[in-house]
């Protein structure tokens, strides 16, 4: 089991999220669409920039979500291919293994069952 984390341009969001709601047997995601950050480019590129204490930071969106490891490359391929636009700033996405999974609701172990 994997999570998949993914930075990507809000206006691909859309795109992204579309195209990975059609993968099969995805167990869900959670997005946050009020993330900001720089990478090399220090934001320079950016379209949209945001200011904090002379610091200047582009607006992005993250998608986590964690699977098992026999669509790790579907869900990755999938953020390639629609998150996609050629610019600097396209994004990043991060695979991190994953120990262990909990239900809240039942405190039960759901490695079986994301």
């Amino acid at each position: 089991m994997k999570e998949v984390k993914a930075i990507v341009q809000p206006f691909m969001l859309s795109k992204v999220v579309d195209a990975l709601r059609r993968v099969e047997d995805l167990p869900g995601m959670t997005v946050d669409t009020g993330v900001q950050g720089f990478g090399r480019n220090q934001a320079a590129a950016a379209d949209h920039r945001i200011t904090l204490d002379e610091i200047e930071y582009a607006k992005k969106a993250k998608l986590e979500m964690v699977v098992p490891d026999n669509l790790v490359d579907e869900v990755v391929q999938t953020i390639l291919k629609y998150g996609h636009t050629g610019r600097p700033g396209d994004g990043k996405i991060f695979v991190i293994d994953v120990a262990e999974a909990y239900r809240i609701r039942t405190g039960e172990n759901c490695e079986q069952d994301i």
